[in-house]
């Protein structure tokens, strides 16, 4: 028996959730870009010596002050850069393996990508005597092959989240067994540098490794923002994405080259910034709420992140760390939060 159709308020009720819906992503998402934009002006603003506003903006227009044009725009300006687009790039390639094995655990931090990075610096600064761009090169390439090795390994047999997640956190283990034993062996002074590149840092920042995140961020995320609604369509399951004609195979190999690449640039420019790409997507959804499209908002986040973060180790606790150390600390909890409330509702990887 064929049901009765939706008469006009259910319609109308319908419309007007959906315009709610929309209403509040929109404006979840311009508040996320003005706190951005807030924490970015602040960090040029703060440090040793305190610039006024004015002044932080006539060096941004190019003007000479004294001061302010080398602090500002030499050692501040590439450090707060680097931190957006590195949290956006962490934000953006965690929501997109979440959506796409439909798993809060399924981020690079979990699933060994971030080792594989990892493991390929600290061989090149311990095995090799590698620094500066080499290692960053070196670590790009560990992150690539990495996801290659356990993208083939899990799709055999037909692509499955669940095989992906566990091979993933088999492989993150023997790179840490890696990194460890290697670490083991090098001397003090190689064991300094080769801990601030893992720990996750803009210490470093400069233009010459701003440049290549930011290619990288201008090329991959407008491409994967104007194919949105493919990856939304793929949290329903293939069969229904694939009916509302998405090309399912196309669509998952975009967003898995392209977060895995943003992942590989940011963690070769800044380190493996601790748990961003595993807390931006899931604070981005509570923020934004159920249906919506996370990839801008999770940018957004993954940017406030970082940039609060170094504020955070930089200023607020009578010493300086590096911000992955800031965002481990909020980071693990937050895991341990996520697993006891999988195990409460019977839910599994």
């Amino acid at each position: 028996m064929t049901p009765p159709a939706p008469g006009s308020d259910q319609i109308a009720s319908i419309i007007a959730g959906r315009r709610a819906r929309h209403r509040r992503h929109a404006v979840a998402t311009i508040v996320l870009a003005a706190l951005v934009v807030a924490l970015f002006t602040v960090s040029l603003m703060i440090g040793n010596t305190f610039y006024p506003l004015d002044e932080v903006v006539r060096v941004m227009l190019g003007q000479t002050v004294p001061g302010a044009s080398f602090t500002v725009g030499e050692l501040r300006l590439p450090r707060a850069v680097l931190a957006i687009l590195a949290g956006l790039s962490f934000g953006i390639a965690g929501v997109c393996f979440q959506t796409l094995l439909r798993n809060p655990l399924a981020s690079p931090d979990i699933i060994g990508i971030s080792d594989g990075a990892g493991a390929a610096a600290v061989l090149g600064i311990i095995v090799l005597s590698l620094n500066g761009p080499v290692v960053s090169l070196l670590a790009l390439c560990g992150a690539l092959l990495t996801a290659g090795v356990i993208y083939l390994l899990s799709i055999k047999g037909g692509f499955a989240g669940t095989r992906l997640i566990l091979i993933g956190i088999g492989i993150a283990a023997m790179l840490q067994s890696v990194i460890s034993y290697t670490l083991s062996r090098a001397a003090s002074w190689d064991i300094q540098t080769a801990m601030q590149w893992l720990t996750g840092s803009l210490n470093n920042a400069s233009w010459d490794r701003v440049a290549p995140l930011l290619i990288a961020v201008a090329i991959i995320v407008p491409l994967m923002l104007s194919q949105g609604r493919g990856l939304g369509a793929l949290q329903l399951g293939d069969d229904s994405a694939s009916g509302l004609g998405v090309r399912v195979t196309a669509t998952r190999l975009l967003f898995i080259l392209g977060a895995v690449a943003l992942l590989a640039f940011a963690t070769a420019a800044t380190g493996p910034i601790a748990f961003v790409a595993f807390m931006a997507g899931p604070i981005a959804g509570r923020i934004t709420g159920p249906g919506a499209n996370l990839l801008l908002p999770s940018a957004f986040v993954g940017a406030v992140l970082v940039l609060a973060g170094d504020l955070i180790g930089q200023f607020a606790l009578g010493a300086r760390y590096p911000v992955g150390v800031i965002t481990g600390v909020i980071g693990a909890p937050y895991l341990i939060y996520l697993l006891v409330r999988t195990n409460r509702s019977g839910g599994s990887l």
